[in-house]
């Protein structure tokens, strides 16, 4: 399954060395797939390799899961309080704003243009590899 900018991802993500992504990221992107499959963007078989590629790439420890604990979820719900409403900030959105933050992160890596438009009150640098 090769989706527009897959190729420059995978090579920043291979410069890199290693991918980090506030845990919630672990059950996004399986749903991602499963999507795939009911849309029948992937059939049965597909879809079955791409699980075990996830799956490989998580035993050999490619991904940085960074933990989502109570002051993390507490520093993402408060930032609405202050959220411009020009912003549509999805909570999982917000989730992982507020994980990066709270991991020293400067800059996230997304092409949602939600999540790049709100990164500044996260004190972050919203980069989209496929516009940069």
């Amino acid at each position: 399954m090769r989706e527009p900018g897959s190729e420059l991802v995978r090579e920043h993500a291979c410069e890199a060395g290693r991918i980090a992504c506030c845990e919630i990221g672990r059950v996004e992107l399986s749903a991602v797939f499963h999507r795939h499959l009911r849309e029948k963007r992937l059939n049965a078989r597909q879809y079955g390799v791409v699980m075990r590629q996830f799956e490989a790439d998580l035993d050999q420890g490619l991904w940085l899961w960074l933990p989502l604990g109570s002051a993390t979820q507490t520093a993402a719900q408060k930032r609405y309080k202050h959220l411009p409403a020009k912003f549509f900030l999805r909570a999982a959105d917000a989730l992982h704003l507020a994980c990066a933050e709270a991991n020293g992160f400067s800059e996230i890596f997304t092409n949602d243009r939600h999540m790049l438009a709100a990164a500044a009150a996260f004190g972050l640098q919203g980069r989209n590899l496929l516009s940069d």
